[in-house]
């Protein structure tokens, strides 16, 4: 059996969980993972409940920390020993930082705006099946349910339509206000096909999954969320989405204004289908 394998797995507050793997130690609390390989370790310490692994820093700077609180004082001793007894010799004007890898598995923005674009959609054929059906109540005659499933149709295409538009023109959009206000780095692959590493301005270096064989690609990151990082495609290649996505947008829009349109005239007494 390993030493690593044998040291207690620390368990803190607010679901944060601190172990010992082969070359190191992972710090996982919700949305994210930080690895801390033993060389970028100065001293792990602790102090009532609370342990502290403090990273090697150049002469002169402060170290950067990382907490996890409220663990088993007991665990926390014996975690603490077993550690800086593995931890390599110290080298001087070593940053110990720039060796941490930080894995963030929070939504990124492209994946909230598909969740709430969902939401949006489901919300838009509630309203189409809410219009079909006034569509239903308010006609008279034999073409009432011909003219109720028409407005159905319609209306589901046209949200169908406006559901491709957005995917296709609102991630352009973003991107393009990405590329002009973020900061664009070179992400090397890693760990195999579909890892990718890069470093933000701090010295963090961070990995987010891509489905690419490419050894390296561009990525620009929010500088407020360093995590939030968005993979550049060729502007070029954008120029289809825009197109077909405007051309699905405009007949979503419009297939929309039809429905509410032929809803109108049935509750005025003017139905389009008429016996």
């Amino acid at each position: 059996m390993s030493i690593t394998s044998s040291m207690p797995v620390l368990r803190g507050r607010g679901a944060t969980v601190l172990s010992a793997v082969r070359g190191g130690l992972v710090l996982e609390r919700p949305g994210g993972q930080v690895m801390i390989p033993f060389r970028a370790i100065a001293r792990v310490h602790v102090e009532a409940r609370e342990v502290t692994v403090e990273l090697s820093a150049p002469a002169g700077a402060e170290p950067s920390v990382h907490r996890i609180e409220e663990v088993s004082a007991a665990a926390a001793a014996a975690f603490a020993d077993a550690v800086n007894v593995l931890l390599p010799a110290p080298v001087e004007d070593v940053d110990g930082s720039a060796l941490v890898e930080v894995r963030t598995f929070t939504r990124t923005w492209l994946q909230r705006f598909r969740r709430t674009l969902g939401r949006v959609l489901l919300g838009c054929l509630g309203g189409v099946l809410a219009l079909s059906v006034t569509n239903a109540v308010a006609g008279d005659g034999p073409t009432t349910v011909t003219g109720a499933l028409f407005v159905a149709a319609l209306g589901a295409l046209a949200v169908v339509g406006i559901g491709l538009g957005a995917v296709c023109v609102v991630p352009w959009l973003h991107e393009t206000r990405r590329r002009r206000y973020g900061v664009t780095v070179i992400a090397e692959q890693a760990d195999g096909q579909g890892t990718y590493r890069y470093t933000d301005g701090s010295g963090t270096v961070r990995a987010f999954s891509h489905p690419s064989p490419a050894p390296s690609l561009q990525a620009c990151y929010d500088p407020r969320d360093p995590s939030d990082v968005l993979v550049l495609q060729d502007r070029s290649s954008r120029l289809i989405d825009i197109a077909l996505g405007s051309c699905f947008l405009l007949a979503g829009l419009g297939g929309i204004a039809a429905v509410v349109g032929l809803v109108a005239m049935t509750i005025l007494g003017r139905p389009l289908l008429q016996p």
